[in-house]
């Protein structure tokens, strides 16, 4: 088939997925309603099932009064079941794929089940919905004339006891529908490669000789790519590489400490960033505008939502609401069940609602990775925001950072500690700390009232991290590339002083 025909066929069959897309935007209560129905009834039989007497529950109310809230720890033991090889305890069709998650970089891993129903009605569904999305809005896109450059988690597959586990991107590459495989690169074999170092010489080896249209991947990992496409080239940005290029879908990890670097590498005012929402667990939402920021959370695939304020979180007056239930710029935990057997399970995302009609969401952090150490409450979103503003004020660049408190000791206050690798260092350092202070003074007034007259807390302490000193920590920990992140927050100290010795 021509390839100017297959661009056109293929844009055609995707943009006819948008008015089921306006359905759920305009009823989304009953089509949510409708979610929870249709997987407690799937269910009925299943060990969970007859657990909560399923059968019997006819609405949303009896559901919250009859299933806990549970996190990855209290479901583990029927998941090991099913590892093992037993069948119908929580979703009732066999389960055979697990996503290995660390939950960012935990020593301990976690096994998420992948359904078949998970694996074409959420996550390749929402492939092609964010293709419906993204040409909806830009209809003169060339996006099917050339290939998406694809970079996934750099695991194996592994058979355990009948079942397969891996990162979950390796999952999906390994069961990936024609379509998707006709139209990516590189191929299967390199995507799956396991050796990252290895895996991105290869990358660029088999990508630089194809027509690349469209980029996907974490953010941090795909500047390490692209960074050495353009060493190995030898050209001055992308364009250059891939005169087609238009736009980059990426997820993960915020995309703020990464923008002016991106920009650099595509300097085009009509390139697009595309930002969605995904996690081992599910995908949940995209981006339906071209510089809007917010994503559009979707609401038929399978999973049915929940939210916790914050503000009880982890306490014993904690509880959820459904979606219609929710508030504006609120900051909320996410709680989902789902097509993969996963009821009312903690995912450890928070999420704020920037719009009610249709649901637009922020993705804000991580209830684990924050510091409130001292009431100060700062989450990621503070973070990044804080640091963009203060790269714009002194020209400086961010590789990567994490952040920890300095306890009280005595008499003495307490403080945030920062290591930060620099792609480009602030020229004085003393003025890069009290930019950042006063930049999170101005983003969260907890923090605010902590740092006043240093009455809890004292000016932050930040140190310069030697050039990869990240990259090799997570080498240490053996992960490299893929979904692996930098844990970026932490009311502990665990990571900050391993990195502090290493970077010593």
């Amino acid at each position: 088939m021509p390839i100017p025909l297959f661009n056109s066929i293929a844009s055609w069959l995707l943009k006819k997925r948008f008015h089921q897309i306006e359905l759920f935007i305009k009823y989304p209560e009953e089509v949510q309603a409708e979610v929870l129905s249709q997987l407690i009834e799937y269910a009925e039989d299943t060990e969970i099932g007859r657990r909560y007497d399923f059968i019997s529950v006819k609405n949303y109310q009896t559901f919250r009064e009859r299933v806990p809230i549970v996190s990855y720890e209290e479901v583990q033991p029927i998941i090991e079941r099913t590892r093992k090889g037993e069948q119908n305890l929580f979703w009732p069709t066999s389960i055979n794929w697990f996503a290995k998650s660390s939950g960012t970089t935990n020593a301990k891993s976690k096994f998420i089940p992948v359904s078949s129903e998970a694996l074409e009605d959420c996550h390749y569904k929402s492939g092609k919905d964010l293709l419906c999305l993204y040409l909806n809005n830009n209809e003169n896109s060339q996006l099917f004339t050339g290939k998406s450059l694809r970079l996934g988690g750099s695991k194996e597959i592994y058979e355990d006891n009948g079942s397969f586990f891996g990162d979950l991107s390796a999952i999906l590459i390994d069961n990936m529908p024609l379509w998707a495989e006709f139209s990516s690169t590189p191929s299967n074999k390199v995507s799956l490669m396991s050796e990252w170092e290895d895996k991105l010489k290869a990358i660029i080896k088999e990508t630089t000789q194809e027509n690349v249209t469209s980029l996907a991947g974490v953010p941090s990992w795909m500047l390490v790519l692209l960074n050495n496409v353009i060493e190995e080239t030898g050209k001055n940005h992308l364009f250059e590489v891939w005169e087609n290029l238009e736009v980059y879908f990426h997820g993960g990890v915020s995309f703020s400490p990464y923008m002016d670097q991106y920009k650099n590498l595509f300097p085009r005012k009509s390139f697009k960033y595309y930002e969605i929402y995904n996690a081992s667990e599910g995908f949940f939402a995209i981006q339906d505008t071209n510089y809007e920021k917010d994503l559009l959370l979707m609401l038929d695939y399978g999973i049915f939502y929940e939210f916790i304020p914050m503000e009880v979180y982890g306490t014993i007056q904690q509880y959820a609401i459904p979606l219609w239930e929710v508030k504006l710029n609120k900051n909320y935990a996410i709680v989902i069940t789902t097509n993969s057997g996963l009821w009312r399970y903690r995912i450890g995302d928070t999420i704020r609602f920037t719009s009610l009609k249709p649901y637009r969401i922020k993705v804000t952090g991580r209830t684990k990775h924050h510091i409130n150490v001292f009431g100060e409450e700062l989450i990621i979103e503070n973070a990044e925001e804080a640091l963009k503003s203060v790269c714009i004020k002194t020209g400086a660049k961010i590789k990567d950072y994490t952040a920890a408190p300095i306890f009280m000791s005595g008499k003495e206050k307490g403080t945030h500690e920062w290591i930060i690798e620099f792609r480009k260092p602030p020229e004085q350092l003393d003025y890069f700390t009290e930019f950042l202070d006063n930049a999170l003074k101005s983003l969260n007034s907890d923090y605010e009232a902590k740092r006043y007259n240093n009455i809890t807390l004292k000016m932050p302490v930040v140190h310069i991290a030697r050039e990869n000193l990240f990259n090799d920590w997570l080498k240490s920990k053996d992960k490299l590339g893929g979904q692996h992140k930098i844990p970026r927050l932490s009311n502990k100290r665990d990571y900050i002083e391993e990195l502090l010795q290493m970077n010593n």
